[in-house]
């Protein structure tokens, strides 16, 4: 990657500034969040430890938003990875805004910013663990999910009528690695290629607002009864990252990497009983 090359990551929370840290050395940032003051200040930390950022404020689940964000990356140079870290938890908004941002969001910018990726680029959107535990989905909706225009996500009828959060939550990780599988296909006839993460229960401000929630104990107890039997780190989540982006990473394109410390095998093992 040349000294020139963008790094757009948006959504710059834990997980974020932690990607944005191993990922921007030498290279110019640009990174992009709905909350102002959050973006300040992680554009701030990163220009004090010598790194070269630029910012903009984004509403992912906005298409002239992304379309904004993605012109404004063009114009700091070649674009040769992008990162997408923002999202919402049950704990934090209602099902429609979850799905906004989680389900839409995402999809507006694999859409978007597969228009402009440059040859040898490489993408990676986080998803989650929860895609995996969710309510299964039949096949006709899972190709409903793949293969629905971006802008006709949310009036697919089964999306239209979640009615809680982590429903919502689920339903929007799912859709995510799907998106991300079939978005690979655009991205790689412009030589570019794309991969989710699905972390566990990472130790972010999200993940404590989520452990002082309902759905605590039951986070507890999938930690304990993992292999690694410990919160992940956004350092788990950036080695990850890290190699989906590199050059180590060539011939992976439209696959989802679960780095949950275990979790899901216990719970398809049986070690771990879901609570319904």
């Amino acid at each position: 990657m040349t000294q020139d090359s963008v790094v757009v990551v948006i959504g710059v929370g834990g997980m974020g500034i932690s990607i944005a840290r191993r990922q921007g050395v030498g290279r110019t940032l640009l990174l992009a969040d709905f909350n102002d003051q959050t973006l300040k200040a992680a554009a701030e930390v990163l220009r004090a430890e010598g790194y070269d950022v630029s910012t903009r404020t984004v509403d992912v689940s906005s298409r002239a938003s992304v379309v904004e964000l993605a012109e404004q990356a063009v114009a700091l140079g070649p674009v040769l990875q992008v990162v997408h870290t923002a999202g919402l938890s049950p704990e934090q908004a209602a099902p429609a805004a979850i799905l906004a941002v989680d389900l839409l969001g995402v999809a507006l910018v694999l859409e978007e910013f597969g228009r402009i990726i440059e040859p040898g680029g490489a993408g990676v959107v986080i998803a989650s663990l929860a895609g995996y535990m969710a309510a299964p989905l039949d096949a006709e909706q899972e190709q409903a999910l793949v293969r629905a225009k971006t802008d006709d996500l949310l009036s697919l009828p089964f999306v239209a009528s979640v009615a809680d959060g982590a429903s919502g939550y689920g339903l929007a990780k799912r859709a995510n690695q799907l998106r991300v599988q079939a978005a690979s296909v655009v991205w790689g006839e412009r030589g570019a290629r794309v991969n989710s993460i699905s972390p566990g229960i990472i130790s972010t401000a999200m993940s404590q607002q989520e452990l002082s929630g309902p759905a605590g104990g039951f986070m507890r107890t999938m930690i304990d009864g993992s292999a690694a039997k410990r919160l992940g780190t956004p350092a788990d989540i950036t080695e990850a990252a890290a190699f989906l982006l590199g050059s180590s990473a060539t011939y992976l394109s439209g696959v989802d990497l679960l780095v949950d410390g275990g979790v899901l095998a216990a719970v398809r093992s049986g070690a771990i009983e879901l609570p319904y």
